[in-house]
C-alpha cells in the first residue's frame, strides 16, 4: 500500500535545493547579463536575457508546485494508451523537432524557425507584441525519459524480449535521436545515454544493450566528422595551445574566470570576464562566472546543492514501492546529474566544449520550466511514498493510538 505523506522532509529538502538553485541562477544570470552603457527598455522587457530569467523564476516554482500535487500514476498505462500523455508528448516532440529539422532542407517557416548561430534549434512563437522562444529538442529530452518509464513498467519483463520489447522501444528513441543530431550533437548523445542508463536500470540484457552500440557509434561518428566545428572543438580539447585564440578560446577564458576567482571571489557583480570576454556567459558557462564573483566556496556551494539534489533524489527511489514510481524518479535524478555533471564538465575543460546547459541556473525559459516540472513530478512520487521514520516522531500515547486504531480496523476487516 501506498500511504499519502503530505509532511515529507525528503519532499520539502528537493524543493529547497531546487528553489535555491534556481535563485543562484537568477542572481547570476542578471549578474552576467550586466553591459557598460545599455539602458533598459522595460517595454521591451522579455529581449533581455537577465529580465526574462526573473520572469521564469516564480513561474518555475509554480510549475513545480502544480507538477508536485498531479499524481505521477496518471502518466502510466494503467487506463491505455489512448489516455496516456506521455504518449502524447512525445508524438508532440517529434512533430516539433521535424518541423525544426525541415527548415534545414527547405525553409517554409522562416519566421517561426530562424537560424540561430547558423542552427536550427528554436521555434519562434509570437504573442503580441513579444516572440516567445521554445527549443524542442528540451521537450524531447523528458518526453524520451518518460516515455521509457512508462514502457518499461507495462511491459515489464517483456522489455527483456529482444524482437517484442527491446527493439521497438530503441527505434522510438532512434527517430528521436536521429531527429536531434543534425543541429543539436550534444542533446543527441544526451538522450541517446540517458536511455542506454535507463534501460539497464529496467533489467534489460546486457547483450541486447550491446546490439545497438556499433550502429550508434557510426552514427554518431559519422555525425562528428562531417562537421568541421565539431572536429575542431575537439582539435582543441586535445592540444587546447595550438587553438586558444580559436576553437579554444571559450574554454581558455572560462578557465581564466575560474582562476581569476580565486578562493573567494572577486565579489557579486565584479567579474569582468562577462564584458565581451567569455561567450554564452549566461547559459553554457555560467558556472565560470559564479567561480569568478564567488570564487571556489561559490562553484563549491553550487556542486554541494547539486550533491544534495542527487542524494535525495536516490533516497526517493529507494523508498518508493512502485516500479513505474522506481524508473520514473531515477530517469528525472539520471537526467539532471548528466547535464551538471557534462556542464561543469566543459567549464572547467574536463570534457570537449558543448552546449549543454547547467539545470536550474543556466539561462532559458525552456530548460527551466521543463526541469521544474519533472522535478514537481519527483517530489509528487517523494510524497506517495512510505516515510520510514514517521512513526519514529510519534509520542508513547499517539503510537498506543494509531496501534489501536489498527486494531480496530484489522478486527471490522475480520
Amino acid at each position: 500500500m501506498i500511504l499519502t505523506m503530505r509532511n515529507n522532509p525528503v519532499s520539502d529538502s528537493l524543493a529547497m535545493v531546487v528553489v535555491l538553485l534556481m535563485a543562484i541562477g537568477t542572481v547570476f544570470v542578471f549578474s552576467a547579463s550586466a553591459n557598460i552603457g545599455q539602458e533598459i527598455d522595460l517595454q521591451r522587457f522579455y529581449e533581455y536575457a537577465s529580465l526574462r530569467q526573473i520572469l521564469f523564476f516564480p513561474l518555475a516554482c509554480f510549475i513545480m508546485y502544480f507538477f508536485s500535487c498531479f499524481n505521477y500514476r496518471r502518466l502510466s498505462l494503467d487506463n491505455g494508451w489512448l489516455r496516456n500523455p506521455t504518449i502524447y508528448l512525445l508524438a508532440l516532440s517529434i512533430v516539433l523537432l521535424a518541423i525544426v529539422l525541415s527548415q534545414r532542407l527547405y525553409p517554409s517557416f522562416p519566421r517561426f524557425v530562424p537560424p540561430i548561430n547558423e542552427h536550427y534549434r528554436w521555434l519562434k512563437i509570437p504573442l503580441g507584441p513579444i516572440s516567445v522562444s521554445f527549443q524542442p529538442s528540451e521537450l524531447a529530452k523528458w518526453a524520451v525519459i518518460f516515455f521509457l518509464a512508462t514502457v518499461c513498467d507495462k511491459f515489464r519483463d517483456g522489455i527483456r524480449l529482444y524482437w517484442r520489447g527491446f527493439v521497438p522501444v530503441c527505434l522510438v528513441v532512434g527517430v528521436v535521436v536521429a531527429l536531434v543530431i543534425v543541429e543539436d550533437f550534444g542533446t543527441a548523445a544526451f538522450i541517446a545515454l540517458s536511455a542506454f542508463l535507463m534501460l539497464i536500470i529496467a533489467g534489460v540484457k546486457w547483450w541486447h544493450i550491446l546490439t545497438p552500440l556499433p550502429f550508434g557509434a557510426v552514427a554518431f561518428s559519422f555525425m562528428l566528422i562531417r562537421s568541421p566545428s565539431r572536429m575542431r572543438r575537439i582539435a582543441a580539447f586535445l592540444d587546447p595551445e595550438k587553438w586558444m585564440n580559436s576553437a579554444g578560446y571559450q574554454a581558455n577564458q572560462s578557465l581564466i574566470a575560474l582562476g581569476s576567482g580565486g578562493l573567494w571571489g572577486k565579489g557579486l557583480g565584479k567579474g569582468i570576464c562577462k564584458y565581451g570576454h567569455l561567450p554564452e556567459d549566461t547559459t553554457d558557462f555560467i558556472f565560470a562566472i559564479i567561480g569568478e564573483e564567488l570564487g571556489f566556496v561559490g562553484n563549491a556551494a553550487v556542486i554541494l546543492l547539486f550533491m544534495m539534489f542527487i542524494g535525495l533524489g536516490i533516497l526517493a527511489v529507494i523508498r518508493c514501492r512502485d516500479r513505474f514510481g522506481r524508473l520514473l524518479s531515477g530517469g528525472i535524478v539520471l537526467a539532471i546529474a548528466i547535464q551538471a555533471a557534462i556542464n561543469i564538465g566543459v567549464v572547467t575543460v574536463v570534457l570537449p566544449t558543448k552546449g549543454i546547459p547547467l539545470p536550474f541556473v543556466s539561462a532559458g525559459g525552456t530548460s527551466m520550466l521543463l526541469s521544474a516540472a519533472a522535478v514537481g513530478v519527483l517530489i509528487n512520487i517523494v510524497r506517495q511514498s512510505p516515510h520510514r521514520s514517521a512513526c519514529s516522531v510519534l509520542s508513547t500515547a499517539e503510537r498506543s493510538t494509531l496501534n489501536a486504531e489498527r486494531r480496530t480496523t484489522y478486527q471490522s476487516v475480520d
